[in-house]
């Protein structure tokens, strides 16, 4: 299981926690249960149907917007884990414009490749190679970094998320 999605009073997605925590939350009368994962969740007493998504009783206040740096499994994730020279499967993260030759660590600068394609280009920009990005590098959406927190995300939770994942 990847976690419990947990809404906001407003149906916004806040955070992805333990179902540990969740439970936990659920017992104090402090979520209210929108989505069970089919599994139970057993004590001495009590059996309490798996979160899969809460939503919070209360509305609470988020002060700013999420920024994520890029880090290698969000790479992956935004690129749908495909080399973005040739579409295979991806191994390692190159940078477009090489640290070399003074490329930053950006998510406009970094991209998910296979090792082949990463070892032939090299230390090179792409208008010294014959290789051709399939996709601009960016920012992921805005509510991808909950896909990024969980690792997969179950289908339960589609219908809360308001970004649309790129397909690949």
């Amino acid at each position: 299981m990847a976690g419990v999605l947990v809404l906001n009073a407003t149906f916004e997605p806040l955070a992805v926690v333990p179902v540990r925590r969740a439970v936990c939350l659920m017992l104090a009368n402090k979520v209210e249960l929108l989505h069970a994962s089919g599994r139970l969740v057993r004590s001495e007493r009590l059996a309490l149907a798996e979160p899969s998504v809460v939503r919070l009783s209360r509305y609470v206040k988020v002060p700013y917007a999420r920024h994520r740096s890029p880090n290698r499994h969000g790479i992956f994730v935004r690129d749908d884990h495909r080399c973005q020279y040739c579409g295979s499967r991806a191994e390692t993260v190159d940078h477009v414009v090489p640290r070399s030759r003074g490329g930053c660590h950006r998510w406009e600068n970094v991209v998910a490749a296979c090792r082949l394609c990463n070892a032939n280009k090299r230390d090179r920009l792409l208008a010294e190679t014959s290789m051709r990005l399939r996709r601009p590098p960016g920012p992921p959406p805005p509510g991808s970094w909950i896909e990024i927190a969980a690792g997969s995300m179950p289908v339960a939770w589609l219908q809360y998320l308001t970004y649309q994942r790129r397909s690949a």
